[in-house]
């Protein structure tokens, strides 16, 4: 067994979705994929929400592209 939280919860509010999106958004402006490393520094620095933050931090390493990251974090930035 993994201690690793399950990345398919999705966010509980509205305000926490929106800004999920924001910085979903702002992230992805200009790139295509981003690393699971750097979508975590930038939540931390954009101070997310804590569930988020460990939300982002369960996710495999790798690179994902805007619409692979927001299903997994559950936003609809697209």
């Amino acid at each position: 067994m993994t201690d690793n939280p399950p990345v398919t919860a999705v966010p509980k509010t509205e305000s926490d979705l929106r800004r999920l999106d924001d910085l979903l958004e702002e992230l992805y402006r200009g790139q295509e994929r981003i690393s699971q490393g750097d979508i975590y520094r930038r939540a931390v620095a954009a101070e997310m929400p804590a569930a988020l933050l460990t939300r982002i931090g369960g996710l495999p390493e790798g690179e994902y592209s805007v619409d692979e990251a927001a299903d997994l974090l559950g936003g609809s930035a697209a």
